[in-house]
């Protein structure tokens, strides 16, 4: 049996025994990266050019619900023929990623409105895996008249390497003695790697949008840090399935001691919380939504290799809390060189 073939079986029998389950966001994933922003959040850098290098490592799993919005690629299927389904199965889902974003900035010379103005764009590069379990605790048939007996066990894998949606960004910040405070906007273009029958696709194939208002406090004289950052993300409705995403709230900070104005180390987290239901044809499940936490150590380090400052951070957060998401554990590492601004500390 080819893995579309099976993909389709996936999609009719969990639809079947799993009507009444919830799930969240299209295919369980969103256009703003959860753990982006933690230290100096609210923090902006001087006028210049900086380009970054962002690697995004993640593993995690799930069940239920949010197995559902990984492996249902909504293909149109009429949900009358959900209902001649008689099937009863567990569902798991184990999803990996490994990415590299990477970004260019430039930050004005001049102010606008008191504050300091940029712009910039992001290519996300890299890999996506998915492997789906379907466990029958009784013997499924599936439409072609295939039976799966009790007990047994189908899987299916997908995997792609390609280059996701660009993301155009902009910012104003402004700081008064230890504060320090931005508004960040982004805009996710859909014309990254996707199809519509996929498992796992880099892009998103939807108009999205995301603002975000983070604020740092910043005690230079005992090094101690306080950053938040919170903000909200609009989705637009992917045409190829009908599917509309509903709005996101994202929530993250960072407690930092800075031991030197090159190194520092503390405690990073999110939070998520998907605040309005999915809706179109395409939500063929209902209007739920999801939510996830996660928290863990940060580390930031800037050296020079010759004459060229290099801005670095480590982080490694584990989710808890999940709802109707998948929920392991993220990775970040993040390279920043400056070109004609001073880093900003």
């Amino acid at each position: 049996m080819t893995m579309r073939r099976v993909a389709v079986w996936v999609m009719l029998v969990t639809a079947a025994f799993a009507a009444e389950r919830a799930y969240a966001a299209e295919q369980a994933k969103s256009i703003y990266l959860l753990g982006v922003t933690a230290s100096m959040a609210g923090v902006t850098p001087p006028s210049g050019t900086y380009f970054s290098s962002f690697t995004y490592l993640y593993s995690g799993d799930a069940t239920g619900g949010a197995a559902l919005s990984l492996t249902l690629p909504i293909t149109g299927t009429a949900l009358p023929s959900f209902a001649t389904l008689q099937a009863n199965a567990d569902l798991g889902v184990k999803a990996n990623v490994a990415l590299d974003v990477f970004s260019a900035l430039w930050v004005a010379p001049e102010h606008v409105l008191g504050g300091n103005f940029g712009v910039g764009i992001l290519l996300p590069v890299g890999y996506q895996g998915v492997d789906v379990n379907v466990n029958a605790l009784s013997s499924l048939t599936f439409p072609d008249g295939t039976v799966l007996g009790r007990g047994r066990s189908l899987g299916i894998s997908d995997n792609t390497f390609a280059v996701g949606d660009p993301l155009a960004t902009a910012f104003l910040g402004w700081n008064a003695g230890n504060w320090h405070w931005k508004v960040t906007g982004l805009l996710n273009v859909p014309v990254g790697d996707y199809s519509r029958n996929n498992l796992v696709n880099m892009g998103f194939n939807r108009w999205a949008a995301d603002l975000t208002g983070s604020v740092t406090w910043l005690d230079p004289q005992s090094g101690f840090e306080v950053s938040v950052a919170v903000g909200s993300t609009f989705n637009g409705e992917n045409p190829a399935t009908n599917y509309k995403t509903g709005t996101e709230l994202h929530l993250e900070g960072a407690v930092m001691q800075h031991f030197s104005k090159d190194f520092a180390v503390g405690i990073a987290a999110y939070h998520y919380e998907q605040v309005t239901g999915d809706s179109g044809e395409g939500a063929v499940l209902g209007d739920f939504e999801g939510r996830v936490s996660a928290i863990g150590p940060n580390l930031t380090y800037n050296l020079k290799v010759g004459d060229v400052p290099v801005l670095t951070s480590v982080r490694w957060l584990h989710e808890f809390n999940a709802k109707n998401r998948l929920q392991g554990d993220a990775g970040f590492v993040t390279v920043t060189i400056p070109f004609g601004g001073a880093p900003a500390h």
